[in-house]
Parts: C-alpha cells; sequence; structure tokens
C-alpha cells in the first residue's frame, strides 16, 4: 500500500482499499491439478529433483481451508498411506519439512500460492495402539511461509499413488528469534568457560545441573534484551496500536460478548520478526477473535433452538428442570420441532458457511504480504473495518432501542472443510453441555470453523 505524506489522504486510501473486494479471487491461487475433461491435460512441467540456492523442492500436505501461521504448533494424525510415505522420506533424507498450504473452497485440487512451512518435531508411531488405523501422531511448528512456483507431478493428484512435490521460495520468519538465541549461545560459551573452571575445582557442579535449562535460556533472552532493547515502534506500527486500542475501547462501550482484554492494548505485539513480541502473535491473537465471534453467533442460533426444545420437553413430556435429557433424537420431537432443526440447519448454512470463508480469507491475505510494513497496514484495515462495524451496530441499536433482531452481525467463516480429508486429524478441543447435544442431533458439528488447535496465543485473558 503506498504511503501517503499526510495521515489525512492515509486515511482516504483506507477507505478505498478493499483486500477482500473480490472474495476467493483475492487470493492468489495455483493453476487447479484437478483435469477438466473439457480442455486437455497441460503438459508436465520439467521435474526438479533437487533444491536450489534460490528454491527449495518440498512435500505438500493440503490440510483443507485450514489458514496456519508462522510460530505456530500444530499435532497431525497421519493415517493415508501416501503421507506415511512422505514422513518416512522427510525422516530418511534428514529435511523434515514440508508445505502446507489453504485448499480453494470451489474449486479441487486449488491450493494457495503463499503457503507455510510445517518443521517436524517430534512423532510417535502409534500403529499398534491403534490397530494400524493412524501410524504416526506428529507434533510441528511452523517455521516459516513459501511462496509456491508450481507442482512438480500434478498428475498424482489423481491417482493418489504418491503425495505432491512442490518447488519454491522459502521465506524464514524466525529471524528475531535467532538472533536472540546466537545472544544467547555467545553466553552459554562464557558460561561453559567458567564451568570447566568449577570442574577442574571439583566445585558447584552438582548446583549447575540443577538449574533448569529452560529458565537458563529465559534468563539469558532478558539480559540479551536489556542490552540490546528493541527498535521504538514505527509509525505504522503506532497506528495500528492506536486503531486496536479504539476497537477495544468500543468492544467495552457496547459491552460486546466477544472482546479483548482491556490489558492487551499494553501487551499488543507488533514488532519485526517470530518473537513473542513479533506481529505473528497479533495475527494469531485477531485470528481467534475473529473464530471466538463466529462461533458465538452459532451458539446463539443453537440456543433459539434450545428454548423451544426445553419447552417442548416440559409442556409435551411434563418433565421438570432436573429431568431434562441431556440428548434427545431428531424422531422424539414433534413434527413442528423437526421442522425448527431443519430450518435451523439451513440458517446455520447461509449465515456461517460465507463468513467462515472470509475468516480463512483474512488471514491467508496478511500470509500474501511481501512484508512486515505490509502486514502492520492490512491488520490495522482489519481492525478499523472492525471498529466500523461497532459503530453501525451501536447506532442501530440505539435507533431500534436496542432490539438485537434490528442488527446484522457481520460474522466470518470458512469453506466446508473442502472435500480433501488429506489425513488432516487434528486433536480438538470437545465442547460439552447441551448445545453440543443438539448440535450432534442436527448432524452439526459444535465447532464449526474451529481451528483451536492451529491457534495459540501467550495471553489466555486476552479475550472476555
Amino acid at each position: 500500500m503506498s504511503q501517503s505524506p499526510n495521515e489525512d489522504e492515509e486515511d482516504e486510501d483506507d477507505d478505498e482499499f478493499e483486500p477482500l473486494g473480490d472474495g476467493v479471487d483475492s487470493i492468489s491461487w495455483l493453476p487447479p491439478l484437478a483435469n477438466n475433461p473439457s480442455s486437455p491435460p497441460p503438459s508436465p512441467p520439467k521435474i526438479t529433483t533437487s533444491s536450489t540456492a534460490e528454491s527449495k523442492v518440498l512435500p505438500l500436505f493440503p490440510l483443507g481451508g485450514i489458514v496456519y501461521t508462522p510460530n505456530s504448533e500444530h499435532v497431525l494424525n497421519i493415517f493415508e498411506p501416501r503421507y506415511r510415505q512422505m514422513y518416512n522420506d522427510i525422516l530418511m533424507n534428514g529435511t523434515k519439512r514440508f508445505v502446507v498450504s489453504m485448499s480453494h473452497p470451489e474449486r479441487e485440487g486449488t491450493f494457495a500460492k503463499v503457503g507455510v512451512v510445517f518443521q517436524l518435531e517430534d512423532l510417535k508411531e502409534v500403529s499398534e495402539q491403534t490397530g494400524d488405523q493412524i501410524k504416526y501422531v506428529c507434533n510441528h511448528k511452523v517455521v516459516g511461509r513459501v511462496l509456491i512456483h508450481r507442482v512438480l507431478n500434478p498428475e498424482v493428484w489423481n491417482s493418489r499413488e504418491t503425495y505432491l512435490r512442490v518447488e519454491g521460495v522459502v521465506i524464514d520468519e524466525t529471524d528475531a528469534e535467532d538472533e536472540e538465541n546466537s545472544d544467547g549461545e555467545e553466553g552459554e560459551e562464557e558460561e561453559d568457560d567458567d564451568d570447566d573452571e568449577d570442574k577442574k575445582d571439583g566445585e558447584n557442579t552438582e548446583k549447575d545441573e540443577a538449574i533448569s535449562k529452560a529458565a537458563y535460556d529465559t534468563l539469558l533472552t532478558a539480559l540479551s534484551k536489556s542490552k540490546n532493547p528493541p527498535p521504538p515502534p514505527s509509525k505504522q506500527e503506532r497506528r495500528f496500536k492506536e486503531s486496536f486500542k479504539a476497537l477495544v475501547d468500543k468492544q467495552h462501550k457496547i459491552e460486546e460478548d466477544i472482546r479483548f482484554t482491556e490489558a492487551s492494548v499494553s501487551t499488543l505485539a507488533v514488532a519485526p520478526g517470530g518473537g513473542e513480541d513479533g506481529l505473528w502473535m497479533t495475527v494469531r491473537l485477531w485470528q481467534s477473535f475473529i473464530e471466538q465471534r463466529l462461533v458465538g453467533r452459532q451458539n446463539e442460533m443453537q440456543m433459539e433452538f434450545q428454548k423451544k426444545l426445553i419447552a417442548f420437553l416440559k409442556q409435551e413430556k411434563g418433565l421438570e428442570e432436573n429431568e431434562l435429557p441431556s440428548a434427545i433424537g431428531f424422531d422424539d420431537l414433534s413434527p413442528s420441532l423437526q421442522q425448527e432443526v431443519k430450518d435451523l440447519q439451513k440458517r446455520m448454512q447461509q449465515e456461517l458457511k460465507p463468513l467462515v470463508l472470509e475468516s480463512t480469507l483474512t488471514i491467508q491475505k496478511v500470509l500474501e504480504c511481501n512484508d512486515h510494513g505490509e502486514r502492520v497496514d492490512l491488520l490495522r484495515y482489519f481492525v478499523d473495518a472492525e471498529k466500523r462495524r461497532l459503530d453501525a451496530k451501536s447506532t442501530l441499536q440505539g435507533m431500534f432501542s436496542g432490539s438485537p433482531d434490528a442488527v446484522t452481525e457481520d460474522f466470518v467463516e470458512k469453506d466446508d472443510e473442502n472435500d480433501n480429508n488429506e489425513g488432516r486429524e487434528r486433536n480438538k478441543d470437545e465442547g460439552g453441555g447441551s448445545s453440543r447435544d443438539v448440535a450432534e442431533m442436527m448432524n452439526q458439528d459444535a465447532d464449526i470453523g474451529d481451528t483451536k488447535g492451529s491457534l495459540y496465543t501467550d495471553e489466555p485473558d486476552a479475550f472476555q
């Protein structure tokens, strides 16, 4: 986004800027791999078997419509034969890395040009425990982004005989952490010298062994930061923090159900790099906010039906409050309630699906940004857009005497989890209670759009 000489002109540019104005087409996509019967298959590309200084050749593991961000951690269960082979290969060649890219919500075999690099941190074979239903349970860290140039073996997408391989440029997103670690390593060398002297003297060995490695690293990092304090926030970063504060103030003023804590304003991470004060932490925080708001909207819709269900059980079945079941079969409902369930399913599809899609496109667009400054500006745009939504909501509430029915909620959505289950069985938190039971009765997942397993923030109380 071009920089204007004064803030008024910058604000005018922001008003014209529509990062998701073209919907799904706002994202950069690779050519589809699935064969189109109306057109001849493309000629196969020249196969590259090894990486170069400019680009890397890595496996591609499609994981549906989920968007992952750098410096997050994830667990995957691996069961498909081709991905069992992929893990065997990355262990044998020592790379321990593969690419994950968002799948197109409508076109099969189409993936985003910008993905992320998963690095395998830990692997457990669980074949015996699961009757070979699952081969591996693997822990990963996302260590960077990747700009994918091409898929090297598109023909295997239809045959499924092996995994896809891509060629692209990897962009490391852990530089800030590496600098801190390198400073820490210098400190460790000095400490090691002291330890050698201690060993010669035969003193303090047990005390040195008792010191926690984690605590030691934390101390070194703190000392490094005290010697090399981070630079002050840039103008872009300051404007982003001002926008975030304005949003949080508005959320608390109108008492939004899903809102950031006021303390999160002072701890907002905006720095470059992948450290704890890096902007990627805030990207994940924003992703979590979008998802929690979406789940909140879904729960509201389910609660509407739940009230009618409870009334039916009390009036028609004669049950008392303490006799209400935790679950009830669809066939046990009255015809009118059965129709209510079907109508609710349709409403949830119509209202939530486009919003989940908007959620994933938002984070994918952030992933596509060329540099830190561009990411800061884009996040500020989304924060300002949410603030404008709340302003409009507040105005409407005043016009209609606070009636919630007068307000259209602007929630986000994700696609149908795409058709590719591509081995993406991730551990999810299971919600309990009657709202979950109603969702199961309707064959709906109460965690629609849920990617809790992919979202981690160091501020567990960042929401209220």
